[in-house]
């Protein structure tokens, strides 16, 4: 699994994700759709131009699911335990539909787990960009992920 362990964790390394997206009409449409937000600055074109943007803003949600899931790959994959919850959230700039979004990811905090000895806290920093490498999102996750399987655990996994 690509995902890190609680002990390859290192406070302050920054992980610069690959995958990139050029967020389009369709996607906000859908997110707004399937988690029933009607907001108009985010669905409704002529109401939008009149609001100081001049045009729909981006569903901020999908810019903290895109970030996380763009995580994934490269910081929890196979070795999260369960998310343990979001900190502060800021949107410094708006997202705009066909803009193309990058994601950075820094370890900011962690800690072993005081009632689970095989895992880990670990706090993420997800950082959003734009094309124009303005940050438009910056979140804080907080992980509980597994610890390196022991020589023990591994040869019971593959005797298996």
């Amino acid at each position: 699994m690509p995902g890190l362990y609680y002990e390859q964790c290192d406070i302050g390394r920054v992980i610069k994700h690959n995958l990139s997206r050029t967020v389009t009409e369709s996607d906000n449409v859908l997110f707004c759709a399937i988690t029933h937000n009607p907001q108009p600055l985010h669905l409704d074109a002529e109401y939008a131009k009149g609001t100081e943007f001049g045009q729909r803003v981006f569903n901020s949600m999908y810019t903290v699911s895109f970030a996380c899931g763009v995580s994934v790959e490269d910081t929890t994959l196979g070795t999260l335990v369960v998310n343990l919850g979001f900190g502060e959230m800021r949107f410094p700039k708006p997202v705009f539909i066909n803009d193309t979004l990058r994601v950075e990811t820094e370890i900011k905090e962690k800690r072993p787990s005081k009632s689970r000895p095989d895992t880990g806290i670990v706090t993420f920093e997800h950082k959003v960009y734009n094309q124009h490498s303005e940050m438009v999102c910056s979140m804080l996750r907080t992980a509980l992920l597994q610890k390196l399987p022991s020589s023990a655990d591994k040869g019971e996994q593959h005797a298996g």
